[in-house]
């Protein structure tokens, strides 16, 4: 990832669409103080790793892993002009192609298709459901757990 992108990643993650269906998001995503300290916070840490998505030659988000309770989670954002286009499936296969660390978790809003979609066509399986709160949605939601052993 390079620290030049995040720009681009703080003005996709303003959509308010993309923030209902992330839902798991900034409390204030418009706080560009709070997004710079956030990924400061991400960029340090010995743990994550992260990826610009890059699509016919433009920054279409990221993909990474980090640690979340302890495990191994997957993670991917990426711009509303890039979805249903199979990029984030293209992603985060080739994602964990490179990083093979197993077991694997992801988490997502339950409702959220098609990034459940993503991570199932990427192996993942579902374990388990977990009622969290969400900022996108400011309310607490149903979110999918599911994991890849391979």
């Amino acid at each position: 990832m390079i620290l030049s992108d995040l720009p681009l990643f703080f003005e996709q993650q303003l959509d308010a669409d993309a923030n209902h269906m992330a839902a798991f998001t900034a409390e204030k995503p418009a706080d560009r103080g709070a997004f710079d300290s956030h990924w400061k916070y991400i960029l340090s840490a010995k743990t994550v790793i992260m990826q610009t998505i890059v699509f016919d030659g433009h920054i279409a988000g990221y993909v990474g892993k980090f640690d979340w309770f302890g495990e191994p989670d997957v993670c991917y954002w990426l711009g509303k002009e890039y979805w249903g286009k199979g990029i984030a499936t293209q992603a985060l296969s080739q994602f964990l192609t490179r990083y093979q660390t197993r077991p694997l978790f992801a988490r997502a809003a339950g409702d959220n298709i098609g990034s459940v979609r993503v991570l199932e066509k990427c192996g993942f399986a579902h374990i388990g459901t977990a009622t969290s709160f969400a900022n996108g949605r400011n309310a607490d939601i149903l979110e999918v757990i599911l994991k890849l052993d391979e």
